[in-house]
């Protein structure tokens, strides 16, 4: 209903006669017979026009007046006037017109009116609230209080199986932090050293860490392992690796009750895959960080810290968060299962390997199908076996593939005679392309690629001779040790 017609006079019931042309004169006003109605206005209103404002209980439109004026009435009881016209019927549910009102805009009523109910809203807050507290004090008197407890913790708190509290839970007690000090007289830099991690890898007492954690002790240092629980043990160096940058330690006295850390499958690790790395970064003991399996195959050369000759890996990637100290450290996968060691980084303007640099995001971990061959080698024999081409590649060059130099180490041929790559028909200056079904960059790639088979393994290899690309099946031959 529209609101423009609010405060003026309507029209007559149209089923009722209209009003003659002119007034009987017989008739007076007592005689008229009228509805009752309402008092009418002062007769000060009825000879002047007087604003007259909606309900307060309207809004007006914006563009509505905001007054109408009634017209002008004659005073009742005038002699040879009308009849008093018929009273003002309100809009159905609206309260009656009331008292003549000061001239004031709706806008204001209507902030007085939320004004107002602002105002008995935080007083009957205020009433709420001092009625809580009133009852609140008068709990003991056995009054029901009106503030509701909070519910209290769980007695035990348990965390569901495969989130990273519950793997780093399990995992944790068998991630050990090594202390490594080198041998000699302190005078010479003797009792120097690092901090590094390693895992138990077996009830024997067996640890597998990195080869540049040890390498400073190997040689008359000293090492000791210590454990989540506080507990230290003296450990000896059983066999290191240098090419695949794991060692294999023991401890002098092993406790009872070792559980070693569950070895997965690398090669069944898919890019995107969850990760979780332990390890004492920058010596904080203890420290895990998860991220993912960002890359796989990754060709990294690294050394060993203390110029010794170069790992290759052909590693998993990760972005979890490694820094100096994780070396050695497991790379578990969602499960809690060890598949990788954590050895390398990539840090800006150091290249490759661990330095005091910080962790951005680029971690190199040996897979650990590759450490398992290895260590399981190193505890057999103390010495490490190397699968070879048996022909010397230029570890400089970068592009096209992995040439075969003109010459080996020392004068010697570049093929080794009767050697895997001679057998198969491999020259100097071939350049090797693909290893199986590896692309090859680099004599760092290609060792890589090598070193994840076995002594005896067959594969097929691409090379180039001028211009033409060829391939040939090569039987992988071995080289026990470093030197």
């Amino acid at each position: 209903m529209s609101t423009e017609n609010e405060g003026t006079a309507v029209p007559a019931d149209p089923s009722a006669p209209s009003a003659p042309p002119t007034p009987p004169s017989t008739a007076t006003p007592e005689q008229t017979t009228t509805p009752a109605q309402e008092p009418g206005p002062a007769p000060e209103a009825a000879t002047a026009p007087t604003p007259v404002q909606p309900p307060a209980h309207a809004a007006a439109p914006a563009d509505a007046p905001t007054a109408v004026h009634a017209p002008a009435a004659a005073p009742a009881g005038a002699a040879g006037g009308w009849p008093p016209p018929p009273p003002a019927v309100p809009a159905w549910g609206a309260p009656l017109p009331p008292a003549p009102p000061a001239p004031v805009a709706p806008r204001k009523r209507t902030g007085g009116l939320v004004a107002a109910v602002l105002v008995a809203a935080l007083v009957a807050g205020g009433i709420g609230g001092g009625v809580g507290y009133w009852a609140a004090q008068r709990g003991d008197d056995g009054v029901s209080s009106t503030t509701v407890s909070s519910g209290e913790a769980p007695a035990a708190f348990k965390r569901d199986p495969g989130t990273v509290a519950a793997v780093a839970a399990q995992a944790l007690p068998s991630v050990v932090t090594i202390q490594a000090k080198s041998g000699g007289p302190q005078s010479e830099g003797g009792g120097e050293g690092g901090t590094g991690t390693g895992f138990v890898y077996d009830q024997e007492g067996h640890i597998v860490t990195n080869n540049h954690v040890v390498a400073s002790a190997a040689d008359g240092g000293a090492l000791s392992v210590t454990f989540p629980d506080g507990k230290s043990y003296d450990a000896e160096v059983v066999g290191r690796a240098e090419g695949y940058d794991v060692a294999v330690l023991k401890l002098t006295n092993a406790p009872k009750g070792l559980k070693p850390l569950p070895l997965g499958d690398s090669d069944k690790v898919a890019v995107g895959d969850s990760t979780i790395a332990i390890g004492a970064p920058f010596g904080l003991s203890n420290t895990v960080t998860t991220g993912i399996i960002s890359a796989k195959n990754r060709p990294v050369a690294s050394g060993d810290g203390s110029g010794g000759s170069n790992s290759y890996m052909s590693a998993l990637q990760t972005d979890a968060s490694i820094n100096p100290g994780n070396s050695g450290g497991p790379l578990l996968d969602a499960s809690g299962a060890v598949i990788g060691i954590n050895s390398a980084i990539q840090s800006t303007g150091s290249g490759f390997g661990q330095s005091q640099a910080g962790s951005i995001g680029l971690g190199f971990a040996i897979p650990v199908n590759q450490a398992k061959n290895v260590a399981q080698q190193l505890i057999k024999t103390g010495k490490p076996v190397y699968p070879v081409i048996g022909a010397t590649v230029n570890m400089n060059e970068r592009g096209e593939g992995a040439t075969i130099a003109s010459q080996g180490s020392g004068g010697t041929p570049s093929v080794t005679p009767d050697g895997p790559a001679a057998k198969a028909g491999l020259k100097a200056g071939d350049v090797i392309t693909a290893f199986d079904d590896r692309q090859i960059d680099s004599g760092p790639t290609l060792i890589s690629e090598i070193w994840t088979h076995k002594p005896g393994d067959s594969v097929k290899i691409t090379y180039e001779r001028d211009g033409k690309t060829s391939t040939a099946t090569v039987t992988l031959g071995e080289r026990t040790g470093d030197n």
